[in-house]
């Protein structure tokens, strides 16, 4: 089978990509091992919830226009918005297949699936970037007798084995799940290591709002210093809910969750965690006041001031100030479970192209494949701008990377 682009992934990111490619006349397919947003469908824990609000849920051609703007939508809810937007699209996915392998042909690709293979002159790659549970090591220490979870295999605390939980990680995920498994009965120790601290409101309006107004998610990945750490920083510690509360190591610690340094290692049964939480969240209270501190002077020099409350900032984190807890013996404090919330990868084992760097991350400038003619990436952390890994990154960015595969597929005529 013959198309010119072949797309990998009905997610929001492969939709935009494929309402681009439309508006071109560039005739092109796109493939899913599942279903249209599979990924919100099947691999989201019950009560995930967005970090954005739902106005700015928008998509090229389409944005969100139910009665709650400013609440927060959970994975089904997210589910059927693209659902609906592939409808609306008329996007040409083909659902229930499995890409095997992607390689190159000399002046193009081949993309193998469990249905037969495709011919193309361009690949974009939209199969998400949160398809993996990135594990560290230490987890093969965790001794018998100790269930391990994912939040990819995490759906809610029944799942967990009665007793103690131990959570490492202490981004979105890690202090959304604490709480939850908390909440349920059960007693939570956080391992926290590097974190990005943030109220969910400020001055009255919604952190979002404050950075999309004030043009933070739209700084562009070649305006960034470390482009590498900036891809690699972990969801800042917000929750979505009805009455938009901030989530921080104090509200976690004045629910009775014991908060401890990060994770260091694990022998015979013994957790051993890292003296420096102080420092790591100083440096964390640090960070979000300078943030503030910015927004603050946005707000000024924007001639917004009147319509905001006054300037405020993040008192230092208390939990800080303890004495820390250096080790745990895990069976004799009850813990009886381990989930690892330290973050997401791409699964890429198909794409066998030389387009990977030392860590096993695939190397792009702005979403163009290094060392790759005609390959994009979309969906990714920081692709092209901060939003891009967002929903409403997938618009600008889809935007710009179509241009660029036009002019690439006009170079290759030519050629």
């Amino acid at each position: 089978m013959h198309t010119t682009v072949v797309i990998i992934g009905a997610g929001h990111a492969g939709l935009a990509m494929s309402r681009r490619l439309t508006e071109r006349s560039i005739d092109h397919v796109v493939l899913e091992r599942g279903e249209v947003a599979n990924s919100w469908r099947t691999e989201r824990w019950d009560s995930l919830r967005l970090l954005t609000p739902n106005w700015l849920t928008r998509l090229p051609g389409r944005a969100y226009a139910g009665p709650d703007p400013d609440g927060y939508a959970s994975a089904r809810e997210v589910a059927a918005f693209i659902d609906d937007y592939a409808s609306a699209v008329s996007a040409p996915v083909l659902n229930g297949t499995t890409v095997t392998a992607v390689t190159s042909t000399g002046d193009g690709y081949q993309v193998a699936t469990d249905r037969g293979p495709w011919r193309c002159a361009a690949v974009v790659i939209a199969s998400g970037a949160c398809n993996l549970a990135a594990v560290p090591p230490v987890a093969a220490d965790v001794p018998p007798g100790i269930a391990v979870h994912t939040p990819l295999t995490y759906r809610n605390p029944t799942d967990l084995e009665p007793g103690g939980v131990l959570v490492v990680g202490a981004s979105a995920t890690g202090v959304q799940l604490a709480e939850e498994i908390n909440c349920s009965g059960r007693p939570v120790t956080l391992s926290v290591g590097e974190h990005v601290r943030l109220p969910r409101t400020y001055r009255g309006r919604d952190i979002f709002w404050w950075t999309d107004r004030a043009g933070i998610l739209d700084e562009r990945h070649d305006e960034v210093d470390d482009i590498v750490r900036a891809r690699s920083l972990p969801s800042p510690q917000l929750v979505g809910t009805p009455e938009r509360r901030s989530i921080d190591l104090d509200t976690l610690a004045a629910r009775g969750i014991t908060i401890v340094g990060r994770l260091g290692g694990l022998a015979e049964g013994v957790a051993r965690f890292s003296g420096s939480l102080a420092n790591t969240c100083t440096l964390a209270d640090l960070k979000a006041n300078r943030l503030l501190a910015r927004l603050d002077d946005w707000a000024t020099s924007a001639g917004r001031d009147d319509e905001l409350g006054p300037p405020e900032r993040m008192e230092p984190t208390r939990v800080a100030g303890r004495t820390p807890l250096l080790e745990l013996d895990l069976h004799r404090a009850g813990i009886r479970s381990v989930l690892f919330a330290t973050g997401y990868r791409p699964d890429l084992s198909w794409l066998h192209l030389p387009v990977f760097d030392r860590r096993g991350r695939i190397e792009h400038c702005g979403g163009v494949v290094c060392d790759a003619p005609g390959m994009y990436v979309v969906g990714h952390g920081l692709v092209r701008r901060r939003r891009s890994s967002f929903i409403c990154g997938a618009g600008p960015d889809s935007a710009e990377l179509a241009h660029l595969l036009h002019q690439h597929l006009d170079a290759r005529a030519l050629a």
